[in-house]
């Protein structure tokens, strides 16, 4: 059974913000003394509770601790204000801001072994921003389906899911997972269809990542093509790329113990010296 989740405030942009965020603690927790704490950080729809039971089983696999949340405008997070609308910028803001805030509010200890980040779709572009600020404070990354830049095929389904969320169910089955789904859904599309964030690329910034990365990329992806992983490997030399056949845009739903097999493998050639090694099985 999952832990409930928990809220701490933390300031940003002049506020009191509150983050809704849930400690995993592994069963094999005598393995997990001295384990880097796994981050994971959700898509643009996202929230804690969609990441559903992903989270627990990942880290039941490396023996590791994680911590999920659910940033600013989602889950049961503080809201957006009415009216406030995302610049280009959201995402820089919430690597090179809120992650920080969040980890010091929570007094995670970036010694002896730095978090590891693990983010789907928007969540691993903020990953990978915060890696190419912070590159000592980051032990390792897996980003599922980045963006590094702004792609037509990106646009059209974020287009689709505007009209589906007007005269569709996505804003009844957003519902379930947002306090205030309003909040959720036109942060993220509304910026993302501005003509501004049309130019959006982080290719430049990202070479200062230092630590080891996985990248892994449905072959079917609707939001984005192979181009994303392939040029983030070119701009990080130390990237691991696997692409995924028959795999959408959410490989920890499509395929699961493949994510699972692959993040544990990554994990135990890795992993600092010292720290417990993954004892996960791969799945058939």
């Amino acid at each position: 059974m999952q832990p409930p989740a928990q809220f701490v405030e933390i300031a940003w942009r002049g506020a009191r913000v509150r983050i809704e965020h849930q400690r995993i603690v592994p069963q094999r927790a005598s393995a997990s003394a001295g384990a880097p704490l796994l981050v994971f950080l959700h898509e643009g729809l996202g929230s804690l509770a969609m990441w559903r039971d992903f989270p627990q089983q990942l880290c039941d696999a490396l023996g590791w601790p994680g911590l999920v949340y659910s940033r600013p405008g989602y889950g049961r997070s503080t809201p957006r204000a009415a009216g406030e609308h995302w610049a280009p910028d959201f995402m820089h803001r919430q690597a090179h801001e809120v992650l920080p805030a969040l980890l010091d509010a929570l007094h995670v200890d970036r010694s002896p072994h730095s978090p590891w980040l693990f983010g789907h779709s928007d969540g691993a572009s903020i990953a990978l921003l915060h890696a190419a600020r912070y590159p000592r404070q980051v032990g390792g990354l897996i980003v599922l389906a980045p963006h590094l830049f702004v792609e037509e095929v990106s646009v059209a389904s974020i287009r689709r899911a505007r009209a589906n969320y007007l005269n569709g169910d996505l804003k009844p089955r957003l519902a379930r997972y947002h306090d205030d789904p309003d909040s959720a859904f036109w942060g993220w599309n509304d910026i993302w269809l501005r003509s501004p964030f049309l130019h959006w690329n982080i290719e430049a910034e990202l070479a200062p990542i230092a630590c080891p990365l996985l990248a892994m990329q449905g072959v079917d992806d609707e939001y984005g093509t192979l181009e994303q992983v392939r040029a983030l490997a070119r701009r990080v030399p130390q990237t691991q790329v696997i692409e995924l056949a028959a795999c959408g845009h959410s490989p920890q739903r499509d395929q699961p113990g493949r994510v699972i097999d692959e993040t544990a493998r990554f994990a135990a050639v890795h992993a600092a010296r010292g720290l417990p090694q993954p004892q996960h099985q791969p799945t058939a």
